[in-house]
């Protein structure tokens, strides 16, 4: 039985509050492409940090899926979504809006980079896994491929849009106070998160409940579930050898291809226009090839255009190095929209919040790690060595759904009327073989 339903009479726009959702991650999604233009460009330009200074920076933003991403899961489902997203919102605005405070005053330091990454990372976490729980709060099960298929079209159209609007804030107040276009984002983020009227009761704590016991239960869902198992160690590697790209890709524009920020700018956007069309395809090539199919196919397909980056030079190399992530970014956006979506419908709702928690930390815990890897390698051997052991990384991610009974499979199992779908289940005997 497949697991992708038949497109719905009317969809997830026709929900007020979800029109609501979506305004608020375009605002804060907005807002942060334009800190990922602006704030290494902070470090390099204004602070003038080595490549190893610029990784650690790039590591700070995600460590907090380390500190804080399986205690996070728990707290989360405890609350209530919306007030939580609210709060991360507020925190993240005030935090980002003490960079050009700190400028203005003349002074702003690396240490204070490196501190507002991590408070803004540690709401970050509260806010995706909230987020991500919240979204089935407000849609039925039927409407979450298109649902995260609207949320994916909005990420990615800032992904457009921000990178070329951080350039030229950059190019036109200097990179300090670019910044503040990412607390403006947050805080109309908040307004308009404030704004939803979906009411959520408080979860019922369980008798006997703890923090321990909470966070070994998501652990038991997740590792119990040869998909999610093989899912999250194929995340993961993808966000090591993506965040590896993210801490030497502004050296390597600035310092080897002698780009200006504004150009910078452009060529992000250019690359993210691959996440945007990706986004636009993702329930279609779902339907037509098999959710299943899609999430291994996505990545097989798309990984080697990364040996683009590492090949590019100072004639062409701002359109290789555009085309290469545009491809890589399509293929992700694809992958990502059919994972959360089988993910979202496969998990019961007292669990939600736990299960993406535990996801995340396996997931997104490479981030940093990446990124100090992406540093050391740009700073001992050159940024364009550190790209190249990036996109042989892309290479070898598919690897683990190749050797999983994904390949087998055109269609995920569904989920039955709890919320499970059979993970455990004899891999000679996979749901809808294709």
């Amino acid at each position: 039985m497949s697991a992708i339903p038949r497109p719905a009479a009317s969809g997830p726009l026709r929900l007020r509050d979800f029109r609501l959702l979506l305004a608020g991650a375009a605002a804060g999604q907005l807002g942060s492409q334009v800190t990922l233009v602006a704030l290494p460009l902070i470090a390099v330009l204004e602070l003038n940090a080595p490549a190893f200074q610029v990784g650690l920076l790039t590591a700070a933003e995600t460590a907090a899926f380390l500190l804080v991403g399986l205690p996070a899961g728990a707290w989360v489902d405890r609350m209530r979504k919306l007030p939580l997203m609210i709060q991360a919102d507020v925190v993240r605005a005030v935090a980002m809006a003490s960079i050009p405070l700190a400028a203005v005053a003349d002074a702003l330091t690396m240490a204070q980079l490196y501190l507002v990454a991590l408070v803004t990372g540690v709401a970050t976490v509260f806010f995706d896994v909230a987020h991500q729980s919240f979204v089935p709060h407000l849609l039925p099960k039927d409407q979450l491929v298109p649902g995260n298929g609207a949320l994916e079209t909005i990420r990615s159209s800032a992904q457009v849009a921000g990178p070329g609007l951080g350039g030229g804030l950059v190019q036109l107040l200097g990179a300090s106070l670019a910044i503040v276009a990412d607390a403006a984002g947050y805080a109309l983020s908040a307004l308009f998160l404030w704004g939803i009227r979906k009411t959520e009761s408080r979860p019922e704590r369980a008798a006997g409940a703890s923090l321990r016991r909470d966070i070994g239960e998501g652990l038991r869902f997740v590792f119990g579930h040869r998909l999610l198992r093989m899912i999250a160690v194929t995340t993961g590697l993808a966000n090591f050898f993506t965040a590896t790209l993210m801490a030497t890709q502004t050296v390597f524009l600035v310092r080897v291809l002698g780009l200006t920020p504004g150009v910078i700018g452009l060529v992000l956007a250019a690359s993210a226009v691959g996440g945007l069309a990706g986004a636009l395809c993702a329930g279609r090539l779902a339907a037509r090839l098999g959710q299943a199919r899609i999430i291994w196919l996505s990545v097989l397909a798309t990984g080697p255009f990364a040996l683009l980056w590492p090949l590019s030079g100072r004639s062409a190399g701002a359109a290789l190095f555009a085309l290469g992530s545009g491809v890589v970014f399509f293929g992700a956006v694809v992958y990502n929209v059919a994972q959360v979506s089988f993910r979202q419908s496969l998990c019961p709702s007292r669990l939600l919040g736990r299960m993406n928690a535990t996801l995340r930390f396996l997931m997104w815990g490479t981030l940093p790690l990446g990124a100090l890897v992406g540093g050391a390698l740009a700073d001992a051997y050159g940024a364009r060595t550190a790209l190249a052991w990036c996109a042989a990384g892309f290479l070898v991610v598919p690897l683990p759904l190749l050797l999983s009974p994904l390949r087998r499979m055109r269609d995920l199992p569904a989920a039955d009327a709890d919320g499970d779908a059979d993970g455990t289940t004899d891999p000679a005997e996979p749901a809808s073989v294709g």
